[in-house]
């Protein structure tokens, strides 16, 4: 493999272009540039070409990483999968995890709590909230801690807003019925639900 030409990127900065004597490209960092010694006219060995390509992929690998968790914010084991889904190696997805943990971009404990209170918001229960976070790839041992965050009072705040949205001053059974079902999909508790129902005038039985 030699370098016809390298030359900066006119795109993206930081970027450099390896033109290749089959009119290739590999697009290579400055840290690549050093590493690997490279410059017009640079000959590469089969081996030196094989650790350097594998570099640019790891690279690559990383960046795309690095870019998912400033646009959105994800659970470890999601990253995982997304790097998977990429044909990142399984051992090297995990690397670049545990990299980006160090950096402070990945936390798996900071995500549980946004994505509690972000469903504690919109008016959902513990359940549907457990539920949420299995899903997502959160360890168990940090969903009761990211729960702990939940009063009682925001979640019988949350119950008594969608009774009063739902039933808009109605005491027929069937659509107290319609509406406790609801509240359980939302992942509320039948004893959160019958207290609502007690403060919004039903006689309950539990």
């Amino acid at each position: 493999m030699i370098i016809e030409e390298l030359k900066p990127s006119k795109r993206v900065r930081d970027r450099w272009l390896a033109v290749l004597e089959d009119g290739s490209i590999l697009r290579v960092s400055r840290n690549q540039i050093a590493d690997f010694a490279l410059y017009a006219g640079r000959e590469l060995l089969d081996e030196e070409a094989d650790r350097l390509l594998q570099a640019i992929e790891n690279e690559n690998f990383r960046s795309h990483a690095l870019r998912m968790m400033m646009d959105t914010t994800r659970s470890r084991k999601e990253l995982v999968r997304a790097l998977e889904k990429m044909d990142c190696p399984p051992e090297k997805a995990r690397e670049i995890a545990d990299w980006l943990e160090e950096l402070g971009y990945l936390n798996d404990g900071q995500y549980a709590a946004e994505v509690t209170a972000f469903y504690t918001r919109k008016g959902y229960g513990k359940r549907k909230i457990r539920d949420e976070l299995y899903r997502r790839g959160v360890p168990r041992e940090l969903w009761e801690e990211a729960l702990e965050q939940i009063e009682e009072e925001d979640s019988a705040s949350a119950i008594d807003a969608f009774l009063e949205k739902k039933l808009k001053g109605s005491h027929d059974p069937r659509d107290i019925k319609r509406a406790s079902d609801a509240l359980a999909r939302r992942g509320f508790s039948w004893p959160e639900i019958s207290d609502a129902l007690r403060r919004y005038g039903m006689e309950v039985w539990d």
